[in-house]
């Protein structure tokens, strides 16, 4: 397939998905808020439109010149959060402001991905040692992280922690010093989250929902009982009936479970195929990319969409933990769908400038099989 064609498909499945979250917001709010969430998130999808406009047709590597303010400015808005945001469910994540509110952890993730693909870019050819190409790189990201971290966003902190170890390890960084670093922040992670009694029983509740079935676990089995509702060919858009009350934030981390009972099992896999669809793009996208920047840009932003979707999908399905993730282009909330689609943008300006055709393969570096990606002609 043509490039243009690759970016072409990309646009549409954003422009797909974005669709199908506006009506599916309506259809899951329709009883309780009426078009009040429909009509915000409209707004939202409009500026975010007009920001994934601009950021495509500007070019991409002028960014690179904004890195390191926009990392300061990312750390200190994540610092303030922590220290004065708004509290939800036990994390804070959020600044309120006259009117609505902003999540800096999602602007921090595109920042911190932006931040990577530029320094790996710098010291390609370095990336294999310790200090250069895990020590330095991985503590600028680290700023980031132990900031979203003392919010108590431990979801967030995972997801973001999994895409910087990805991106590092397809930098060229090596699998000897990527893997004990891994396993020793999973096992923090783990330690913190025994050490919250909120997140404690939340995993408990995951291992044990019988025991949970009308309080913490009440979410995740009416997400699953709606799933089974739905059937195959589901009840019908509009005619859900776990909605109307029966699962709480249905609207944001849960609308997956909407889908799944009015459009039933096909549509819930057409959807996830339609996210495969869109992944796939961005990684071809990602192969023909005129510079390593671009290419572990977009690499890094097509995971960091990717992984999120397996994780909100596994929330919502009972595989995974309640980690309080929303499904990407569809879930209510103005600041992930914005950055998102200026993520998209982003990934559409590397495409107008990348290659029909894949750039010539280097050798791999060192131990990594993953580093063997184009480089510039």
């Amino acid at each position: 397939m043509t490039l243009r064609r690759t970016a072409t498909l990309f646009a549409f499945c954003v422009a797909a998905l974005l669709a199908l979250g506006l009506v599916m917001l309506y259809s899951a709010s329709m009883t309780q808020q009426g078009e009040a969430f429909l009509i915000k998130q409209s707004r939202f999808a409009a500026l975010g439109v007009v920001a994934c406009c601009l950021c495509a047709a500007m070019d991409y590597r002028w960014l690179r010149k904004l890195i390191w303010p926009g990392l300061i400015i990312a750390c200190l808005l994540l610092a303030y959060t922590a220290l004065k945001g708004r509290e939800i469910n036990g994390a804070k994540r959020w600044i309120e402001f006259p009117g609505f509110t902003f999540q800096p952890s999602e602007l921090a993730k595109v920042v911190v991905i932006a931040m990577l693909a530029h320094y790996a870019s710098q010291y390609r050819d370095r990336m294999k040692e310790f200090w250069r190409g895990l020590v330095i790189p991985g503590a600028l990201a680290g700023s980031a992280l132990v900031l979203v971290l003392a919010g108590k966003d431990f979801g967030t902190t995972m997801l973001l922690g999994l895409v910087v170890w990805i991106v590092l390890l397809i930098a060229g960084a090596r699998l000897v010093y990527l893997v004990p670093l891994g396993l020793a922040a999973f096992g923090l992670i783990c330690a913190l989250l025994m050490g919250n009694e909120v997140r404690r029983t939340r995993i408990d509740a995951w291992l044990h929902p019988e025991k949970y079935e009308k309080t913490i676990a009440y979410q995740q089995l009416q997400a699953k009982y709606a799933l089974g509702a739905g059937g195959v060919a589901g009840v019908g858009l509009g005619d859900g009936r776990q909605k109307t009350g029966f699962v709480p934030e249905h609207h944001t981390d849960f609308i997956f479970s909407v889908i799944g009972e009015e459009f039933g099992l096909a549509a819930t896999l057409g959807l996830l195929g339609l996210y495969g669809l869109l992944c796939w793009c961005g990684f071809n996208i990602a192969w023909r990319a005129s510079d390593v920047f671009g290419q572990l840009l977009v690499i890094g932003i097509t995971f960091l969409i990717g992984v999120q979707v397996f994780i909100n999908v596994g929330v919502v399905t009972l595989v995974l933990p309640n980690k309080g993730l929303p499904l990407p282009f569809i879930s209510y909330g103005g600041s992930n769908l914005v950055v998102l689609l200026a993520s998209a943008g982003l990934i559409l300006s590397v495409a107008r400038r990348a290659h029909d055709q894949p750039l010539t393969v280097a050798a791999p570096l060192d131990d990594n099989p993953f580093t063997a990606l184009p480089r510039p002609t």
